[in-house]
């Protein structure tokens, strides 16, 4: 007896749950087909978000011989034996699972074919194709992404579910949430426990009770290579940033589950230098030493150190005004501003008295002394406008302040 999951498998566009702006009736591929003038693309989305199902039924649908490859596991000698029986098809579709995972010789050879129309290929990846394909199929074919399914498209499998099992018994809406809830919004892991369940309770009105002794706790859906991993690592900068402590903990225990301890050290690492910067500037420090001992400690124990600087960095004052600083700079370098270092800063001294010496800081008042540092195309530029964003920063400010009223004085003197 076959799976559900592959019984239900829709083989028409006008099967599947959501996808809308692709299958719908305006969708892009739909109109495709209509106007029967295929192209190469790729579809990239969460796992069980239907990238599989759509291709099958655009192969299906186009009503052309299709074949499948997986660029992690098959040879190139599959793919000569597909190119050669392509030769006599008016068109050829193929689906090429794990794109992301082509090896540059497959790449090689496949590209010249997808290019004269030997090939239509469609290209299945969970891996955002713009950071991990190659740039030289992304140029030749067009690229979509999946959106993940609602809690509504999910009850609607579940309902076509319940309809294709024949089931008599009830199912209420809190078995169906739970149900929805275990899927971590993959289809197939929907149907597969959905059966489970099912074939556990055969025509038995189901309760709450009685799902969860049957099914397993909740799936995670993260995978450090995927976009979830990456847009978690967001969710849990913004947090940070926003000085959310719950919203930030909830994101480092879903990257926790991730294991990806290295990913995770360098963005708590940025995030320290980046958002909280000058307001606590003992933050960086502190965050190396938690990662350090995290990765060291190794999962679960790793747990703890990063719950501690997490709840710190999220209740820490935030300040971005040094990556601002630095950013203003850098923006003026790439226009080519800069000019000639001034003759008296370079590391080897001329003793001409033409010259204009150099006048050491810490044989004057406050180790300041009044003399041009800034080439003379950038005398005057102002990088750094500091922040009231803690009593620190405060100070810096108040320093700032009083070189700027000295260098106003000594300017006016010279006048």
């Amino acid at each position: 007896m076959k799976p559900l999951a592959y019984v239900m498998r829709p083989s028409h566009y006008d099967d599947i749950v959501g996808q809308t702006h692709l299958v719908g009736e305006n969708g892009v591929l739909r109109r495709m087909l209509e106007k029967k003038h295929l192209f190469s693309f790729i579809l990239y989305g969460s796992p069980g978000c239907g990238k599989t199902t759509i291709a099958e039924a655009t192969c299906k649908m186009a009503g052309y011989p299709w074949y499948r490859f997986n660029a992690s596991t098959d040879t190139k000698d599959k793919l000569k034996q597909i190119v050669n029986e392509a030769r006599f098809n008016e068109a050829t579709l193929i689906i090429v699972d794990e794109i992301h995972r082509m090896k540059k010789d497959i790449q090689d050879f496949l590209l010249p074919y997808v290019e004269d129309g030997t090939l239509i290929m469609i290209g299945l990846t969970t891996v955002n194709p713009y950071h991990a394909v190659n740039p030289a199929i992304r140029s030749r074919v067009h690229i979509y992404k999946l959106h993940d399914l609602t809690n509504d498209d999910l009850a609607e499998i579940i309902r076509r579910a319940t309809k294709q099992l024949e089931f008599k018994g009830k199912i209420p809406d809190d078995v169906i949430n739970y149900l929805i809830q275990l899927s971590g919004g993959e289809i197939r892991t929907l149907i597969n426990n959905f059966e489970a369940l099912l074939t556990v309770c055969q025509d038995e009105d189901i309760d709450l009770e009685k799902a969860q002794s049957v099914l397993l706790k909740p799936v995670i859906n993260i995978d450090a290579s995927d976009d979830n991993y990456f847009d978690t690592l967001s969710g849990l900068q913004k947090s940070i940033r926003g000085s959310d402590v719950d919203a930030s903990l909830h994101y480092l225990a879903k990257l926790i589950v991730a294991d990806d301890l290295q990913s995770l050290s360098r963005r708590l690492l940025a995030i320290a230098y980046e958002d909280i910067g000058l307001a606590n500037p003992g933050i960086g420090p502190r965050v190396k030493a938690a990662v350090d001992a995290a990765r060291e400690l190794g999962n679960p124990e790793a747990r703890l150190p990063l719950s501690v600087i997490i709840i710190e960095m999220a209740l820490s004052p935030k300040s971005n005004s040094a990556m601002l600083a630095v950013d203003a700079a850098l923006a003026d370098i790439e226009k080519g501003k800069g000019g000639t270092l001034p003759l008296h800063l370079k590391n080897q001294y001329s003793f001409d008295p033409r010259q204009t010496p150099y006048l050491y800081p810490h044989d004057y008042p406050n180790a300041w002394v009044n003399q041009q540092y800034l080439p003379d195309a950038l005398v005057g530029s102002k990088y750094y406008h500091p922040k009231d964003s803690s009593k620190f920063e405060q100070s810096l400010k108040e320093r700032y302040e009083q070189i700027e009223a000295w260098k106003a004085k000594a300017d006016k003197q010279k006048k």
